[in-house]
């Protein structure tokens, strides 16, 4: 969403016709909308294939894919779509990449699409350098004091604090709310609506504590955002990478007992 914004924002001085295509929201509004000039399609694999395949959505004359945080979309739950999209393409199409961490699923898409690619890395070593790293070694069941204790020792203008599992995050959540400070949640099983109005009024500054998965690792922008908490220990590091990227502090709680600098 925060892309096509973005996309908006600059096709308007070019009068360029931007649309926006996920899934969980109304298949009969954007195939109404397609009727309409569009000239440039965001939207996720899964959506733009079901209107493809459907006749609707037209990209034999699509020059161009942007395949942005590319890591994800070829993860096993998205590859097998794009890769459907591209056989839609026209042979003369251009593919472009864009990923803060290139594993072996994007090396191996790269070698089977892009048969001479121009590569271009902005960055020599993937760190977090420039940001504020902690972890606390903490039990299991001191987590919520622990939190508890960042909550009123921090300056915190709006806090992302990351969970492994849809329960866990609505849980915390609701513990949060508990102890008395303002907190939404956002996870993969709410409609997408519902998910976009969060995200929105959590933007807005509407709350300063928003809980999530890592459904909200990828491609987002909030300027008061400047504490990140891993109330759940990532499982890789790309994600632990993803989960601070755009962001100042970032806090871990783990097994153990003292707060320590990374």
């Amino acid at each position: 969403l925060q892309t096509s914004q973005v996309c908006k924002e600059l096709g308007k001085y070019l009068n360029i016709e931007v649309m926006v295509s996920t899934g969980g929201t109304s298949l009969k509004d954007d195939i109404m909308r397609l009727y309409q000039p569009v000239h440039l399609l965001a939207g996720t694999p899964g959506r733009i294939l079901d209107l493809t395949k459907k006749g609707i959505c037209m990209l034999n004359e699509c020059s161009m894919l942007i395949m942005d945080e590319a890591d994800k979309l070829l993860a096993p739950e998205f590859q097998p779509s794009v890769e459907q999209l591209i056989r839609y393409l026209p042979a003369s199409r251009q593919l472009l990449l864009f990923s803060a961490t290139f594993p072996v699923t994007v090396k191996d898409f790269k070698q089977k699409y892009l048969p001479r690619p121009y590569v271009i890395n902005l960055m020599d070593e993937l760190t977090l350098k420039g940001i504020t790293q902690y972890y606390a070694f903490v039990e299991e069941r001191q987590k919520v004091h622990c939190l508890n204790t960042l909550f009123s020792k921090l300056q915190i203008n709006q806090s992302i604090i990351f969970c492994n599992s849809v329960n866990r995050v609505e849980l915390l959540a609701k513990k949060i709310t508990e102890l008395g400070y303002s907190c939404f949640y956002i996870h993969a099983k709410m409609l997408q609506d519902h998910r976009n109005r969060v995200f929105h009024d959590f933007r807005n500054g509407a709350c300063r504590n928003l809980v999530c998965t890592d459904l909200f690792t990828r491609g987002i922008d909030i300027q008061a955002v400047n504490v990140v908490i891993n109330f759940d220990f990532p499982k890789t590091a790309e994600t632990y990478l993803h989960r601070g990227w755009s962001f100042w502090k970032i806090w871990t709680p783990w097994f153990g007992g003292e707060l320590n600098h990374l």
